[in-house]
């Protein structure tokens, strides 16, 4: 007997919690906001767009966002709030309709070397079960398979209690990691140059250590001078053979200084523990270049680069190993996990599977999970976070993207494009800042902040439909339609710059002849070889300059002044005019308030609440003394110069009283760049993506050479800032230089004297010369991806059969 379930009719009142569609913000005054309202529907895609600094980061990030993931820490007990970062309140009146929130930010991945894209997405974890299970011969379990796990073992004595009484035992264990022993899983062995950890002519007392940091004035030299191993008056040259081993490789031992219990630990030791176990992109600027002069990095013999065991290389399902499956691009991997049959496993490989997809589906399939994540470009950092996130079966969430169509060429924006509409159609609701109208176009909403950057910005001047946009009267709105056209005539080389036999990654013994004298633009798909041909092959010759996308670093204390070096031509001019020392004129030397330290306020910490940070009541946020602001240059204290704009300060530079020849050269690169509007003393962290990108080329500009090569120098520029991009581009070329880009921008290639097109695929379908010659040829051709959408965004009619 069967018996049917009966239901009632759903009742077709509303519920009241139907009714909270919608993300209010009321009063946002974060960064140049000016007291922003808007409401954002939610389950939509909604972009926000407007000029570089006109406030979109500040509102999405520093708003929204931040408020969320706020109010989600406060959730947590009292003790694990203790291990978060304490987050503070926006300066918003009302945020209403808030959903968890997803930052899927630009960050580079990683600073760790042990980091692999494998790791970074839990592929690995997922191949060591598997190769656990079905690898033949057996080894372990999936540990033995993890280079993050070392083999150890131990035996002892244990005491059991039964009852009254109490047995000892022996016991042992072991624990089968797939670490290889020698590399300890880093995959390199290094040598270091002991001749330049120290000069052997002088001693310790004298200052024999030449590593950053190690100085005899703090805790080393009393360690040194106290650990009783050496003597420290002692010129290194005359150790014993026991000495020089003690200040060298000494295991880490316990010793008592001046009746305080310390660690003694060789030098070597110590740079590996401090410097070589972090990737060398995170470091310090003067500890890299430490760490590249005195240390050489080798493949590690023992497992030949693969971090592993050779236990672990032994075990194989058919005939590749975890290595070789690590080893292969992903989009191969795909397929040979595909054929893979086994119903014991069957749950494990549908879920490699979906997870190895979902690579290829977002334009990833060219990597292999072997790859450092710290390796990876921003895009490519940014698109591995996305995969973590496609496969969730979470929904009402809030995803938050950072421009994530930087480096992606515009045939895969397509698929970028299909991947939010996914995040979206699942329930979500996804913000986007960018300005790629390939992704506006696909906008529920928009939000155009505007109308300028900076303190002219911070407002919103557009909000509707993307057709509402178009017919508005905004610089987005204005700029949306514009296409680059050909240029007519190009420049003639005066030179080639030869590169032959270009094995890097993936390029295929390239031969190519770059011109000289014009300007070039690289380009081709993701994963194509452009970077790895400039950086192999160009980058490092000399009169080169090269400026890739790395991010710039500053704290609260760096600002546009001091990160340019142009404070301390600043800096004289006060001095000489009023006969004192310059250091006065430093908010983080001998002029700092007293009070907050040249701060500009007074943070207070809240332990697991956010801490709070007021205005210095001493210098009202001024942070110098008062004393030094009643010296003047032709009128102003120096605090008032660093509120000054680049656009005002050039003028105060340029002539009179104040003119600063130095100053006012640095001035002049800022304001070819863009940044007119900026403030001298704008803390760096203030500033956006786009912002610190032209900061970084104003800075790079000021190196001598003959060939300057730019990677994606469009990231984060709106589409009216790429005209002025492209001014500048060409002053440096008029000016006798040789202009190398990296783009996808259609803009740029269009403007191009000559293009050199990699592809035709990524990965190993890439690596190879598939067009070189200039736009109008690549036009007419359309014999490559690049060539069909640079035809489509000039409007070239189809050729004719």
């Amino acid at each position: 007997m069967t018996t049917t379930m009966k239901t009632d009719t759903p009742s077709p009142e509303p519920k009241i919690a139907d009714s909270h569609d919608l993300i209010r913000v009321h009063g946002a005054r974060e960064n140049n906001l000016k007291n922003v309202s808007l409401q954002i529907p939610k389950r939509r895609l909604t972009v926000f767009t407007g000029v570089s600094g006109s406030g979109k980061s500040s509102l999405v990030f520093g708003t929204i966002a931040a408020e969320s993931q706020r109010m989600i820490n406060e959730t947590y007990s009292t003790f694990v709030q203790g291990f978060m970062p304490a987050l503070a309140r926006p300066d918003v009146d009302l945020l209403d309709g808030l959903t968890t929130t997803i930052i899927v930010d630009q960050e580079r991945m990683g600073a760790n070397a042990r980091s692999t894209v494998g790791t970074a997405t839990d592929a690995n974890a997922l191949l060591r079960i598997l190769f656990s299970r079905l690898g033949q011969p057996h080894i372990g379990s999936p540990q033995a398979y993890s280079f993050n796990v070392a083999s150890i073992s131990g035996a002892g004595a244990v005491s059991i209690k039964r009852g009254e009484q109490t047995f000892k035992e022996r016991r042992s264990f072991s624990i089968t990691g797939g670490m290889c022993a020698r590399c300890e899983g880093s995959g390199a062995v290094n040598d270091i140059d002991l001749t330049a950890l120290y000069d052997d002519t002088k001693s310790l007392i004298d200052g024999a250590l030449t590593i950053p940091g190690y100085s005899m004035d703090g805790w080393f030299g009393r360690i040194f001078n106290g650990c009783g191993f050496f003597d420290p008056h002692k010129p290194v040259k005359d150790f014993t053979d026991r000495e020089l081993n003690d200040l060298l490789r000494k295991e880490p031992t316990k010793i008592k200084v001046d009746g305080i219990n310390l660690t003694y630990e060789g030098l070597i030791p110590k740079i590996q523990k401090s410097m070589l176990s972090k990737d060398l992109d995170s470091l310090q600027p003067h500890i890299r270049a430490f760490v590249e002069r005195a240390v050489t990095f080798t493949v590690c013999p023992d497992c030949d680069g693969t971090r592993l065991s050779a236990g672990a290389r032994s075990s194989k399902i058919g005939e590749n190993s975890i290595a070789d499956a690590c080893a292969m691009q992903i989009s191969d991997l795909v397929e040979w996990v595909g054929g893979l049959s086994d119903a014991s496993v069957e749950p494990l490989l549908e879920s490699l599977q979906r997870l190895l997809k979902s690579f290829v589906e977002i334009g990833l399939g060219y990597l292999s999970l072997d790859r450092p994540s710290g390796t990876l470009s921003g895009g490519e950092a940014q698109r591995t976070k996305m995969i973590r996130h496609l496969g969730s079966s979470l929904t009402d969430v809030t995803y938050v993207f950072d421009e994530p169509t930087i480096g992606l060429h515009p045939h895969d924006i397509q698929r970028m494009n299909s991947l939010l509409l996914q995040l979206r159609d699942k329930g979500n609701t996804v913000l986007v800042v960018e300005h790629k109208p390939e992704m506006i176009a696909i906008a529920d909403h928009v939000v155009d902040l505007g109308p300028g950057a900076g303190s002219d910005g911070g407002v919103i001047v557009f909000e509707g439909t993307l057709a509402g946009l178009r017919s508005s009267d905004t610089v987005t709105g204005r700029h949306l339609d514009d296409r680059a056209t050909v240029k007519p005539s190009v420049r003639r080389p005066a030179g080639v710059l030869q590169v032959r036999g270009a094995t890097a990654h993936n390029l295929q013994n390239v031969d190519v002849d770059i011109p000289l004298g014009v300007l070039t633009v690289l380009t081709g798909v993701a994963g194509s070889g452009k970077s790895s041909l400039i950086q192999s092959s160009v980058t490092g010759r000399d009169g080169v300059v090269s400026i890739d996308q790395g991010g710039i670093r500053g704290s609260r204390r760096s600002n546009p002044a001091t990160y340019t070096g142009m404070l301390e031509p600043i800096r004289r001019a006060f001095a000489m005019a009023n006969g004192v020392k310059p250091a006065l004129f430093s908010f983080n030397s001998e002029g700092a308030c007293p009070n907050c330290n040249g701060a500009g306020v007074i943070y207070t910490d809240l332990g697991v609440l956010a801490g709070v940070a007021i205005p210095c009541e001493v210098c009202e946020g001024k942070r110098f003394e008062a004393s030094v602001l009643k010296y003047h240059l032709a009128g102003r204290d120096i605090s008032e110069v660093l509120a000054m704009s680049v656009t005002e300060a050039g003028e105060f530079f340029g002539t009179g009283l104040a003119r600063t020849p130095a100053a006012h050269a640095i001035l002049g690169r800022l304001a070819d760049v863009g940044l007119g509007y900026l403030s001298l003393g704008q803390q760096l962290p203030t500033l956006s993506g786009g912002e610190r990108q032209r900061l970084k080329l104003a800075t790079h500009m000021a190196e001598k050479g003959e060939v300057y090569v730019l990677d994606e120098p469009t990231a984060g520029l709106h589409l009216a800032d790429v005209e002025n991009l492209l001014g500048l581009l060409d002053r440096l070329v008029d000016s006798g230089k040789s202009v190398i880009v990296i783009e996808h921008h259609q803009a740029v290639m269009a403007h191009a004297d000559w293009i050199i097109d990699l592809g035709p695929g990524a990965g190993h379908d890439g690596g190879r010369i598939v067009f070189e010659g200039t736009p109008a040829d690549l036009v007419a051709a359309r014999s490559s991806l690049t060539g069909e959408h640079l035809a489509a965004y000039v409007g070239a009619k189809p050729p004719t059969v």
